[in-house]
């Protein structure tokens, strides 16, 4: 099933400056290995040493964290789009 990733502009060098791509799979971790295969160097900057997401990486299904869903089981429907939003720090 095809779904569309949107690419923050930090890790667009790996997606040769694209702000989308269309990939397959049925979860948020098929689709990050799609996304690896079909663009190499995302998963060493989104998932740690564990296979789990870095904690300055979000990852959304449409409007929902998938932290607080299922993770990298999260499903992810037909038409649906996960988008990668780096986490913003800073302060006074």
């Amino acid at each position: 099933m095809s779904v569309t990733v949107r690419v923050p502009t930090t890790l667009r060098t790996l997606t040769g400056g694209a702000s989308e791509v269309a990939l397959e799979g049925a979860t948020v971790g098929e689709v990050l290995t799609a996304l690896e295969a079909a663009h190499p160097g995302f998963k060493s900057r989104l998932l740690d040493d564990d296979g789990g997401l870095r904690r300055f990486v979000n990852l959304y299904v449409a409007d929902d964290d998938v932290r607080f869903r299922d993770g990298l089981d999260t499903p992810v429907a037909e038409g649906e789009t996960v988008s990668i939003i780096p986490a913003v720090a800073g302060g006074c």
